[in-house]
C-alpha cells in the first residue's frame, strides 16, 4: 500500500495511492465518529506513553500531555539524545516521535478506513514530507523515525512541494504558458514555507523556497489566549490552567468564520468573549511576516510581484491558513488570484500520495533551500576560513543523489571540519541569516594520529606537505547531507551523516 503522510505539528493527515484517486484516510476517534486525521499528541500514563487520541483520552483524566513535539525538531540544538519535557520526566524525542508513529501505523491497521485492507503484515510505503527549510537533523531523525515504526520511506519531500502536486493534480486549468507558476503558501500548525513552482505539464521544478521555522497555528492560538487574558484582567494562571485556555484558544480559533464577531473562552474556569476584530488585530502581524518573506520570490509582496513572476496562484495550503484572517490580507495584497486548497489541511498529505504513486506521471526537482558549508583552519590553526560548500540553489530530486567532491594535500596534522548549514551568505561569502552548528568532524591527516585517541584535545600544527585527501559531500534523496573524507593515499576514511551526531 502506498501512502502519503504528512506528520503534522497538531495533526498527522495520510492520505492514498488508489488507482489514480488520492482519498483521505480516516480515523476512529473515541466516540466512534470517522474524522480525517491523527492527533499528534503525546501523554503519559504511569510508565506508559499513549498517544493521538487515547492520549487527548488520557490528558482529560488528568495524565501529562505534550503538544506540538514536532517543533522540537525544527531547534538548531537537535541532536540524537534531545529530550522532550513530559509531565516532568525527559523523554527523548526520537523516541517519542517513533513511538508517535507507531501508533499511527496501529491506528492505521485496526482503527482507520483503511482497516479492511490493511493487516499488520502489509508493507506500507510512504512518501513523507519535512518543511522546506528543515535541516540535515530534522530529516534523518524523521526518516529514522518512520523506519523504526515500520513504514518503508519511499521518499522525502518538502511540504511545499507536496502541495505543488495537489494544486496541478486539482488546478491544472489554471497554468498556460502565460502562467506557468504556482506559489505555494503553506502555514502549518508550527511552520510556514512557500515555494515558487514552475510547472510544465505534470513536470514540477522549484524554483525558490522561503520559510519561517517557528510561525503557524501555534503562534495564533497563543496570540488569541493573551486577548482573552487581557479581557479576563491577566490573572496567574496555573501550568494546567494555561494548557487548558491554549486548547480552548485552538478550538475556537478552528471554529472561526468570515461572519464570526466573537470568540467565547474559558480562562481558569471563568467565561471571557475575546472580539474578532481584537484577535485579528492581535494576529495579523503574523500573517504579515509570511507576506514580507515572500518578496524573496517575487520581488515584491503584492499583485506586481505575482504578475511579473507570471504566477497563476498563489495557493493556500495548511491547516492555520483556514483562518479567515489569513485569505483576507494576502488578497488584499495579491488580489484575486489567491486560492485556498478545497482540501488546505490534507494538500501536503495528497501530494505526497501522488508522488508515492508510480502512474500518476508527476515528476518534481526541487532546491536545497540551505547552504552549506565549512569552516576550516588556517595558519596552523590561528585562524578560520569559511568554504561554501554546497548552494542553497542546489537542486534535488528523490529519484537520485547529488555530489560535491574537493581535493587536496593536507596541510596540517589534524583536519578539524566544523560544518555549518545556513540560510544565506553574507556580502563577505560568510554565514549568515539562519546559521546551524553541526558537531564537528574529526579527521587525522598525521597517520600516527589514528589509534583511536579524542583527536578534540590535539593541538593543530602546520606540517606541510601531507597526504592526498578526498571530501566528499552527498545529499541523498531526503537532502541529508553524508561527510566522507579519505586519505587517498593509504584509503583510510571517516564517514559522518552529518546532524545525526556521535
Amino acid at each position: 500500500m502506498r501512502l502519503g503522510i504528512d506528520f503534522g505539528t497538531t495533526r498527522t493527515i495520510v492520505a492514498v495511492a488508489d488507482r489514480g484517486n488520492y482519498p483521505v484516510v480516516g480515523f476512529d476517534d473515541p466516540d466512534g465518529d470517522s474524522v480525517d486525521y491523527f492527533p499528534s499528541v503525546a501523554a503519559r500514563v504511569g510508565d506508559h506513553i499513549v498517544y493521538g487520541f487515547a492520549a487527548l483520552e488520557a490528558a482529560r483524566d488528568g495524565a501529562p500531555l505534550v503538544r506540538s513535539f514536532k517543533r522540537a525538531l525544527a531547534a538548531g540544538s537537535l541532536h540524537p539524545d534531545a529530550s522532550v519535557d513530559l509531565g516532568g520526566r525527559n523523554v527523548r524525542l526520537s523516541a517519542l516521535v517513533a513511538g508517535f508513529l507507531t501508533a499511527l501505523r496501529d491506528a492505521l491497521v485496526t482503527s482507520s478506513t483503511m482497516s479492511d485492507v490493511l493487516s499488520d503484515e502489509e508493507p506500507l510505503e510512504a512518501m513523507v514530507a519535512v518543511p522546506a527549510h528543515a535541516h540535515t537533523a530534522q530529516r534523518l531523525l524523521t526518516l529514522d523515525a518512520f523506519a523504526a515504526a515500520g513504514f518503508s520511506v519511499a521518499g522525502l519531500v518538502n511540504e511545499p512541494s507536496a502541495a505543488a502536486f495537489e494544486y496541478t493534480h486539482r488546478q491544472a486549468r489554471t497554468l498556460n504558458a502565460r502562467r506557468s507558476r504556482v506559489v505555494v503558501y503553506d502555514l502549518g500548525g508550527g511552520t510556514f514555507d512557500a515555494s515558487l513552482v514552475q510547472v510544465t505539464d505534470l513536470v514540477h521544478e522549484v524554483e525558490a523556497s522561503v520559510g519561517i521555522n517557528r510561525l503557524g497555528g501555534d503562534d495564533f492560538d497563543a496570540a488569541l489566549a493573551r486577548c482573552a487574558m487581557s479581557v479576563a484582567g491577566d490573572p496567574v494562571l496555573t501550568p494546567d490552567q494555561e494548557a487548558a485556555l491554549l486548547e480552548d484558544a485552538r478550538a475556537g480559533k478552528e471554529t472561526l468564520s468570515p461572519q464570526s464577531r466573537r470568540i467565547p473562552l474559558r480562562v481558569a474556569g471563568k467565561d471571557v468573549s475575546v472580539g474578532v476584530d481584537a484577535f485579528y488585530e492581535a494576529a495579523a502581524p503574523l500573517v504579515r511576516e509570511t507576506v514580507d518573506a515572500l518578496v524573496p520570490l517575487l520581488g515584491s509582496a503584492d499583485a506586481t510581484g505575482l504578475e511579473a513572476s507570471q504566477v497563476a496562484s498563489l495557493y493556500l495550503v495548511g491547516g492555520a491558513s483556514e483562518l479567515p484572517l489569513v485569505a483576507r490580507e494576502l488578497r488584499e495584497r495579491f488580489g484575486r488570484r489567491v486560492r485556498r486548497s478545497p482540501h488546505a489541511a490534507a494538500s501536503t498529505a495528497i501530494g505526497l500520495a501522488i508522488a508515492a504513486d508510480p502512474d500518476s506521471g508527476f515528476t518534481l526537482t526541487d532546491r536545497l533551500s540551505r547552504g552549506f558549508g565549512v569552516f576550516r583552519d588556517r595558519d596552523g590553526g590561528a585562524t578560520l576560513a569559511f568554504d561554501p560548500l554546497i548552494g542553497r540553489d542546489l537542486r534535488t530530486s528523490v529519484d537520485v543523489d547529488v555530489s560535491v567532491t574537493r581535493r587536496y594535500r593536507a596541510a596540517h596534522n589534524v583536519g578539524v571540519f566544523r560544518f555549518v548549514e545556513h540560510s544565506r551568505l553574507g556580502g563577505a561569502g560568510e554565514p549568515t541569516g539562519d546559521v546551524l552548528p553541526l558537531a564537528p568532524l574529526y579527521f587525522p591527516f598525521d597517520a600516527s594520529l589514528r589509534d583511536g585517541r579524542d583527536l578534540s584535545d590535539v593541538s593543530v600544527v602546520r606540517t606541510g606537505d601531507g597526504p592526498l585527501i578526498s571530501e566528499e559531500y552527498r545529499v541523498d534523496r531526503s537532502g541529508a547531507i553524508e561527510a566522507r573524507i579519505t586519505d587517498l593515499d593509504t584509503g583510510f576514511t571517516v564517514v559522518r551523516r552529518l546532524g545525526a551526531g556521535e
